[in-house]
């Protein structure tokens, strides 16, 4: 008896013990609530952290405790454990904060939060967490509540690895705690215990290198990646930029067709806003957003940073997905392709004016309380929106050369009097790590001379090589010029000689200069010469001498030298001398020679006359290597350059550059999209402003035209149909409504693990109707045959010969049309390999996880401070130059897609 007593008193012990761990889940979050905050203050005292409604349902309020900023641009977080270690969904967010005291806020998920007692100082050395941190909420500029559709939450707790939410609040000016007032801005988080069907994620499109010149009107950032993933479904989006974002856009991209997923300024309240389409999307779709910029107002250039000087470029795209294939968080930094973005609807361009009464209620604050919806926001109607100018951009003329070149390492390019190209090319010899001794001198002469056309005069338009020469003459055959009387002026490093050739082809030059495979560095030597340039107007040549010498050397017209100098350095004690002077364009506008400093990362400028010094320009962007610099005298002077791969490690993404003159600001940056540049050796620009690019490890040449011209052309020549997209209409409300997609309705409820293969899949009925209509119609052919007096076996004879025949005559075409197109001259070279490699840049493959902090924090030009591991607002500080290492950000290798309906 007194052991059945005993047994049933542990057994109410252990029930009473069981039935507060199921009744009380948020015990932890109570005893840190005692520990963490037991410190007065003005504004904590009143606060009820944590509300039950009900024994599912409750709310979490996460507030600063009294926070008084001690310098502008501070950022200050708290961590709050999630109240239960069990599985819990935020269905709600409701933020509590205005302009006048907070900039921004980020609520963040993680499992280590820098800090778990009080608030701290996160903009600094300290971050928002140690580990990941996943951005949740994004809120600024007096934006409305943001409420998720019936059974979506975001998922926290469980084996979810947020275990803290970290509420991270910038204060911007301090001015306004003047009256040392303190700040309990923060955010009530509306939660339950109850599982939700369809679990919420941020998807996250961002541009990471964007450069705004001044004064531009425009300049677009465009980020686009493909979908790799199971199928989601968007409900709420958000834009953010600084002060210079007009509009930020994005889209689905499904077989061509752009769907609109949200449209709005950022400058209005930076809310989450309903979509502007019900949508899916699945596997195989493309996700592509354009940010607007305008430049005018600012005197230097305006980049991706961390300042309110710098600019961002943000899409926030909140979804849900099924919650057996849930991935929370995705994001995208690819460039679009300019052919991609060519068929963005118009409206994408289209800047969303903000009132001036507008502008001042959001500067000065705005009287709406918490929890209150603001008042709607419509989007302008079409009629009264003006497009902005999108100036020029080149991109690649993918249809060029329309016929092959059988080309070796085009080394250089120039343009004659008629806009003619002319490619300068080694054939079938390369330059080798054994080509030459430590002395320069030349070893493999026993191969003697190129026996190929190496000088090819091609057609602007449609590639077609006009005249070819230079056969036997050539070693390494390194630059090209013309003059006014189109004589080529080339150099050639195995030779170590400069020459003048005539334009009828005739082999023997007319000027030569140097001594043949002696390398030298007096007067009539050259070691290795790179490049020449002619002065039109006095006939005077210079040469760039080049990967042995460190000078560029002045000759007349008839080979008498002139002059010769070094670098130029507006300090000249700390002057730099050359490293491989590596290419040279004459600017006639301006009596100057520019000087393509190869291995300093630079571009010089120098007066034709004297040789003096002019100045420098050298930029982040080049990386450490110009490889070369043409000029065009448009618009107060363009000069355009190509980079190329340094072996010091300062390489950045090889792409060409078109520069203002004067201001030395880039104004547009280019890069094949069929392609990627592999050793971009040498450029030209022609007066119509198409833009050549010889590569000399793919051995090939790229053109590049401004962006109508490639569309004008892509469109008339391919024949194509454009369809225009409707525009619809959108009403973009400050109070969120939710727009859930009821996935129960459709026919599957769980999800296979086969990709999709097609759009929809051809019922039963529809295969045997298919079947019995293709049967009818080979009857309806036989019987046609038969009634001609063919049998079925010749009918098959002859459809079997059909395709022999036509694969002879496109042969017997094309090696007629080779033979019309070289004459005798023709050119038969081996394949050759490429060496070396492109630098990988930031990527986010539509999913994986943004270590955006991390990018800021080591890269040259940006400092950590105002972000955290995943901070994507801009903060007001200043940038320095002490860190350039890689980014963290990892490439997510997504599951096999689901088969789902289409939209």
């Amino acid at each position: 008896m007194g052991f059945l007593v005993w047994s049933m008193l542990v057994l109410a012990l252990v029930s009473q013990s069981h039935g507060y761990s199921v009744r009380s889940p948020l015990d932890r979050f109570k005893r840190f609530q005692d520990s963490a905050w037991s410190d007065p203050n003005d504004c904590s005292q009143a606060r009820q952290s944590l509300v039950m409604s009900n024994p599912y349902n409750f709310s979490v309020d996460i507030r600063m405790p009294g926070v008084v900023p001690s310098a502008s641009d501070s950022y200050y977080c708290v961590a709050v454990p999630v109240p239960t270690s069990w599985e819990a969904y935020i269905v709600d967010f409701v933020p509590h904060a205005s302009m006048d005291t907070a900039h921004h806020m980020l609520l963040y998920g993680c499992r280590n939060p820098t800090s778990t007692k009080g608030y701290w100082d996160c903009g600094r050395e300290q971050g928002t967490c140690e580990d990941e941190a996943k951005i949740m909420y994004a809120w600024a500029r007096n934006a409305p509540p943001t409420k998720l559709p019936k059974d979506v939450g975001f998922k926290v707790g469980g084996d979810t690895r947020i275990t803290y939410f970290v509420l991270q609040i910038h204060y911007g000016d301090i001015k306004n705690f003047r009256d040392h007032h303190k700040d309990c801005s923060g955010l009530t988080l509306r939660m339950t215990s109850k599982p939700q069907p369809f679990i919420a994620g941020m998807y996250l499109m961002m541009s990471v290198d964007t450069v705004i010149p001044p004064g531009k009107t425009v300049t677009n950032a465009d980020i686009a990646c493909t979908y790799l993933s199971y199928p989601m479904y968007p409900f709420a989006f958000r834009t953010h930029t600084h002060r210079l974002g007009k509009v930020v856009s994005g889209y689905r991209i499904r077989n061509g067709q752009w769907t609109l997923i949200g449209r709005q300024s950022p400058q209005l309240p930076q809310a989450f806003y309903p979509v502007s389409n019900d949508i899916e999307v699945k596997y195989g779709d493309t996700l592509a957003a354009r940010c607007v910029f305008t430049g005018e107002g600012r005197s230097s250039k305006t980049r991706i940073g961390g300042t309110s000087n710098d600019e961002m470029c943000n899409f926030y795209m909140m979804y849900y997905m099924d919650n057996k294939h849930s991935i929370p968080y995705m994001d995208c930094m690819d460039h679009g392709s300019s052919s991609l973005f060519r068929s963005i609807p118009n409206e994408a361009n289209v800047p969303i004016p903000v009132s001036p009464d507008h502008m001042m209620n959001m500067m000065h604050g705005s009287n709406q309380k918490d929890g209150e919806d603001g008042a709607a926001l419509q989007q302008p109607k079409r009629e009264q929106e003006e497009v902005l100018d999108q100036g020029t951009h080149l991109e690649e003329l993918a249809d060029w050369p329309e016929v092959e070149l059988q080309l070796g390492q085009v080394s250089g390019l120039a343009v004659d009097s008629d806009d003619n190209l002319v490619i300068f090319h080694r054939g079938d010899h390369r330059w080798e790590m054994n080509s030459f001794d430590n002395k320069a001198v030349y070893q493999q002469r026993s191969l003697g001379p190129i026996q190929q056309s190496t000088i090819l005069v091609v057609d602007p338009s449609k590639g077609n090589v006009l005249k070819a020469s230079g056969k036997n003459m050539f070693y390494l055959p390194h630059g090209i010029t013309t003059d006014k009387d189109n004589n080529y002026w080339v150099t050639d490093v195995a030779l170590h000689q400069v020459f003048k050739l005539s334009k009828d082809g005739t082999e023997k030059p007319l000027l030569v200069l140097g001594e043949a495979f002696k390398p030298g560095s007096d007067k009539s030597h050259f070691c290795k010469p790179t490049d020449v340039a002619v002065d039109p107007e006095t006939g005077n040549i210079f040469v760039s001498d080049g990967y042995c010498n460190t000078r560029i050397l002045k000759f007349s017209p008839e080979g008498k030298y002139l002059s010769d100098w070094g670098a130029g350095s507006l300090d000249r004690r700390r002057r730099v001398p050359f490293q491989i002077p590596h290419s040279l364009a004459f600017v006639p506008d301006k009596r100057e020679l520019l000087v393509a400093d190869r291995e300093n990362g630079r571009v010089q400028c120098f007066m034709a006359d004297t040789g003096e010094f002019v100045k420098e320009i050298k930029r982040d962007e080049f990386g450490g290597e110009v490889y070369a610099v043409s000029y065009a005298p448009v618009q107060g002077g363009l000069i355009y350059v190509v980079n190329g791969e340094s072996p010091y490690g300062q390489s950045a993404p090889l792409r060409g550059f078109v520069l203002n003159y004067s201001t030395k600001e880039i104004l547009d940056t280019f890069a094949p999209d069929t392609q990627k540049f592999k050793m971009p050796h040498d450029i030209v620009v022609t007066k119509d402003g198409s833009v050549y690019v010889g590569d000399a490890t793919s051995d090939s040449v790229i053109k590049f035209v401004p962006s109508e011209k490639a569309e004008h052309r892509s469109v008339k020549k391919g024949g194509i149909e454009v369809q225009e997209i409707e525009e619809t209409e959108t009403f973009v409300q400050a109070n969120l409504k939710p727009i859930h997609k009821p996935l129960a309705q459709s026919p599957q409820a769980t999800v296979p693990e086969l990709p999709e293969v097609a759009e929809k899949q051809p019922t039963p009925a529809q295969q045997a109707k298919a079947l019995e209509d293709k049967e009818k119609e080979k009857e309806t052919i036989a019987n046609k045959a038969k009634s001609q007096g063919l049998s079925p076996a010749v009918i098959t004879t002859l459809l079997l010969l059909l395709p022999l025949v036509l694969v002879i005559a496109i042969g017997v075409f094309v090696r007629w049309k080779k033979s019309r197109m070289y004459g005798d001259h023709e050119v038969k070279l081996e394949p050759s390999g490429s060496s070396g490699g492109i630098l990988g840049k930031l990527r986010g493959k539509a999913a994986g996880t943004l270590n955006l902090g991390n990018f800021f924090a080591t890269h040259k030009g940006y400092t950590r401070q105002g972000f955290d591991r995943l901070s994507t607002e801009g903060s007001d500080l200043e940038k320095d130059d002490e860190d350039a290492t890689d980014s963290e950000n990892e490439e997510y290798s997504a599951p096999p897609p689901p088969v789902s309906s289409s939209q």
